[in-house]
């Protein structure tokens, strides 16, 4: 049994009676003893500690490396010569593609909390969508966000605030990780995963699949307007679109967690804003998605439009998915209001690894 499952088994399970078809969904909460007073002192030197124990082993070099490329190729933007609609375009369109549909939709909401399900090989297409995000491996993103989601703004938690805001926004993607860091953070927050051949492949691919994409656009480039096309379609639609991706989510770690609204009290800082909802379609609304964290719904109110639920109703409409957890719709239907959801600092364990398995009649449930 993984360490995982053992957290899981400490947990009490409470069935979700709001599931449509009787499939319950569970919830897993973690008891602890509750901790002895500390002085905001106390408080301080813990995180510091804390802060030393991830940082322990240095930089990763090639991670740093990687990030000060792709910065430092966006900067060509500010070449008039590089400059064009068709690059604009381009940029803004994988912008939504790898990080709209490959992030925010593939390893966020599917791999991670599995909101709805998919065929197999468009899970492996969104797989591959996010790794163009240039945000790592499927494996490595949904480990790191399912121990978030455990430990969030707590001790343990890989990138909150309380460490620093530029540390939650992306000092702590340059950290280095032994192999036996991350064999073990693996056992632990995605057995349901870790042994998957085909998300292996792809994170294998990482480098491969983005000179492959960076490529495609120069041929395209060169083939319609020559080589300053195919200049400007590289700068625009690989470097600038990956610096605007990766800084896009990196936001919901940092600023989601320091600025905005709070519809749900919650154990952690989440916060619901607007304009990192925007930049993310729909991610923004992260006091939502904290109260909720299985919904595919992070929209609650009228006017928090989410773009990525949106596009998995569309792919529900076109049968590409179905058991779609939206438990408020089905509290509006009922006519009832949407509680808050028990700590947020809990991790509904128990539904990600039950909604890996296929129900026993073969039938898609809509929830």
């Amino acid at each position: 049994m993984s360490e995982f499952e053992d957290l899981m088994e400490a947990g009490t399970y409470e069935s979700d009676t709001e599931t449509a078809v009787g499939v319950a969904s569970f919830t897993a909460q973690i008891k602890q003893p509750a901790p002895a007073k500390k002085t905001p002192e106390t408080n301080q030197q813990l995180w510091a500690e804390a802060r030393a124990e991830l940082t322990k082993n240095g930089l990763s070099w090639p991670v740093v490396t990687w990030l000060a490329v792709i910065h430092t190729g966006a900067l060509f933007i500010f070449m008039p010569a590089l400059f064009t609609w068709a690059g604009v375009l381009t940029a803004v369109v994988f912008h939504w593609l790898t990080g709209g549909i490959g992030v925010c939709l593939g390893y966020h909401r599917y791999y991670t909390h599995k909101s709805f399900e998919t065929p197999k090989p468009i899970s492996y297409l969104l797989a591959i969508m996010g790794g163009l995000s240039g945000e790592g491996s499927c494996l490595d993103w949904v480990a790191t966000h399912r121990e978030h989601h455990a430990h969030s703004d707590q001790l343990g938690d890989p990138h909150s605030p309380h460490d620093g805001p530029w540390w939650s926004h992306m000092f702590w993607v340059m950290v280095r990780n032994s192999e036996k860091q991350i064999e073990k953070r693996h056992k632990r927050w995605i057995p349901d995963l870790k042994d998957d051949k085909g998300l292996q492949l792809i994170g294998r691919l990482f480098i491969a699949f983005h000179v492959a994409l960076g490529a495609a656009m120069m041929s395209v480039g060169y083939f319609f307007g020559g080589w300053q096309l195919a200049f400007s379609l590289l700068v625009w639609g690989m470097f600038a679109r990956l610096v605007f991706v990766l800084h896009s989510t990196w936001f919901v770690n940092s600023a989601s967690h320091m600025w905005g609204y709070r519809n749900y009290e919650t154990t952690d800082d989440s916060r619901n804003n607007w304009w990192v909802a925007l930049i993310t379609y729909g991610e923004g609304w992260h006091n939502n998605h904290h109260a909720y964290p299985r919904m595919a719904r992070h929209g609650h109110k009228w006017w928090e439009v989410d773009v990525t639920f949106l596009t998995i109703r569309a792919m529900e409409k076109l049968g590409l998915a179905w058991d779609v957890v939206d438990h408020q719709h089905k509290k509006r239907q009922e006519g009832a209001s949407v509680v808050p959801a028990p700590a947020a600092a809990t991790m509904d364990t128990a539904a990600i690894l039950r909604a890996h398995k296929k129900p026993q009649n073969g039938t898609r449930h809509h929830v």
